[in-house]
């Protein structure tokens, strides 16, 4: 149940974010979730979004560096110390998390982390035997 993340890189400029947002916008490409990584000359702006392949297409044909990355997303209490809960057992089995960052929308009282591992399919294997739950690619794209 892994999903796409776009990965654009960005000069740190005025203007460069806005043009990939109001491009997908104009293609009618939601984004669901978003982070920024940043340094003072460039940014890599990491997204995850209802139409990946199609975004890819759109952002190449404009010039930017595209990547595409399989993450993974899951469903976290919200509550203090949930994600702590979902990083120990990622621990205890020897999983490195590379990144995490937070949606804009929840599916439940729960909240919703996207979370890059060297071993997704690892990951995932040892998040569902501790029931927890693992987000797919349609429930991004319906959210």
């Amino acid at each position: 149940m892994k999903i796409t993340q776009i990965s654009v890189f960005l000069e740190n400029r005025k203007g460069r974010l806005y043009g990939v947002c109001s491009l997908l916008g104009k293609n009618r490409i939601n984004i669901r979730a978003l982070t920024i990584a940043e340094t003072q000359d460039f940014g890599i702006l990491r997204m995850v979004v209802d139409k990946p392949e199609e975004t890819l297409k759109i952002l190449k044909k404009s010039g930017f560096v595209v990547h595409l990355t399989d993450i993974v997303a899951v469903e976290v209490e919200d509550k203090p110390g949930g994600l702590a809960g979902i990083l120990k057992i990622l621990f205890d089995n020897n999983l490195n998390v590379e990144y995490v960052y937070g949606f804009l929308e929840k599916f439940s009282d729960n909240a919703l982390l996207v979370m890059r591992f060297e071993e997704p399919d690892r990951a995932i294997e040892i998040l569902k035997k501790k029931k927890i739950r693992v987000v797919g690619k349609e429930e991004i794209t319906d959210l």
